[in-house]
């Protein structure tokens, strides 16, 4: 286990690295805690249609971020083995690889919004909000994309201001634009929750350019136009793509939810999206510490130190778990006041505030298993990053979770909170899975470590 001193070191470090990152989350994130606010005084109708639509642009937007985050982990690796002079191609590469990505996901946004038009299970009114929704935000996805590629490249070293810049100035457009869009302001049309897919679609541009110009500034020779090397790109693909569909199967897990209850009705939608995004926004802590955590292990791999490695993970866990400890009693302590600041309506409260009990108690399963998981993407180790969330999330938390929701298999139905409880389940799965994955991992001799992340 890792002494007091070398605790210290390593927290230092982590917190150094992961405290702009986290700032830079929380403003994004914030985002969509702005769109749900604005949604909900349009109307309950308008802000279940952000839900509903939300819950498709979340993860497929998350499975394009898995394709490109190994660059991170490959940048800090070079880095750590001394091998700078060849780490612009990366980004060069991975322009190209989003860009391809990003006109994949434009073609699906737009079927699923051709397909809410034509959806009878669900109220027409949240279906046609949800359609329009779709429509609009999808055009910010090459920018969000190439938002991403910038961003792990710059913070692989050690440089992660620039995000955090570009998430509170894009947290600063997206208020207004929100309420130009929505409510129709200086001759605009009211779109009304259609508009927070307009103004997000806006706000990823500008993003994209903030981070654009820090690089110019602070790395003038890596913006190159260079032909596509598909020999880089299917690395960072092959790398990617298990971490792609890692993250799609967990987020799609948790945004399933909001389309597998959407026949409960409008309320219990809103409310389930209340304690989600506030879920969300506390989830930013975990990951910008796993965040860190995947940089450092990777520059300490790639000099062949396994040891700081080892101790950098150690250290990242126990951040996690005084992290969870506090989001945990913030939850219990004020759920209500919370669901107070997305809704007026009582019933909306009531319900996001006694889901916000569960969400409280999965704040330890779900901090240490992204810690770990992090650790993971600095080995490398992405197929067993996949298998593990494949089991956890698909074949553990939803099955379970609907069948508490709709049948009696396990006793009378319990309605919203059987997916819940399923979500606890399967966190707390893969928090045991990977522990058990980075302690094999760690025990492997420093020739079998280059080899792996070598490949």
């Amino acid at each position: 286990m890792i002494s007091w001193r070398n605790f210290k070191i390593h927290a230092r470090d982590l917190v150094h690295l992961g405290l702009p990152i986290l700032l830079g989350q929380l403003a994004q994130m914030s985002m969509n805690f702005v769109d749900t606010v604005v949604a909900g005084t349009a109307g309950t109708a308008h802000m279940a249609g952000v839900s509903v639509g939300g819950a498709l642009w979340t993860p497929l937007l998350l499975f394009g971020q898995g394709l490109l985050i190994p660059i991170g982990p490959l940048v800090a690796q070079g880095l750590g083995a001394g091998k700078k002079e060849s780490l612009n191609r990366f980004w060069r590469q991975g322009i190209w690889l989003a860009l391809f990505t990003s006109v994949f996901l434009i073609a699906l946004f737009t079927a699923a919004s051709r397909a809410f038009l034509h959806t009878d299970r669900i109220d027409a009114e949240m279906a046609r909000i949800a359609s329009e929704y779709l429509f609009y935000i999808k055009w910010g996805m090459p920018a969000f994309l190439l938002f991403f590629v910038t961003r792990f490249f710059i913070e692989a070293k050690s440089y992660t201001r620039p995000a955090m810049v570009a998430g509170f100035v894009g947290l600063f457009c997206n208020i207004p634009l929100n309420y130009v869009f929505v409510f129709g302001w200086f001759g605009m049309p009211a779109l009304g929750g259609a508009g927070c897919g307009l103004a997000t679609a806006i706000v990823c541009w500008i993003m994209f350019l903030i981070m654009l110009y820090y690089l110019k500034k602070h790395s003038p020779f890596t913006p190159k136009f260079v032909r596509p090397n598909w020999g880089i790109m299917r690395r960072v693909g092959r790398l990617g793509l298990p971490v792609a569909f890692a993250l799609l199967l967990e987020v799609s897990s948790f945004s399933l939810i909001s389309l597998l209850i959407s026949p409960l009705g409008k309320i219990t939608v809103s409310g389930h999206q209340v304690a989600m995004t506030t879920s969300a926004l506390i989830f930013m802590f975990p990951l910008s510490l796993g965040s860190a955590t995947s940089i450092l292990v990777g520059k300490y791999l790639g000099a062949g130190d396994l040891a700081r490695a080892r101790e950098n993970r150690q250290a990242s866990v126990l951040i996690s778990l005084i992290v969870a400890s506090c989001s945990l009693s913030g939850l219990l302590l004020f759920r209500e006041q919370i669901a107070q600041l997305y809704s007026g309506d009582p019933m909306v409260i009531a319900l996001a505030s006694s889901i916000m009990v569960y969400t409280a108690i999965y704040q330890f399963p779900d901090n240490v298993q992204m810690s770990v998981l992090s650790a993971l993407r600095g080995y490398n180790d992405t197929k067993a990053i996949f298998c593990i969330s494949c089991f956890s999330y698909w074949i553990m938390s939803v099955p379970l979770g609907y069948a508490l929701c709709y049948t009696e298999i396990l006793g009378k139905p319990l309605g919203v909170y059987g997916f819940w409880i399923g979500l606890i389940a399967g966190l707390t799965s893969s928090c045991v899975l990977v522990n058990f994955r980075i302690r094999y991992l760690e025990r492997l001799t420093p020739e079998q470590i280059r080899r792996k992340i070598s490949k």
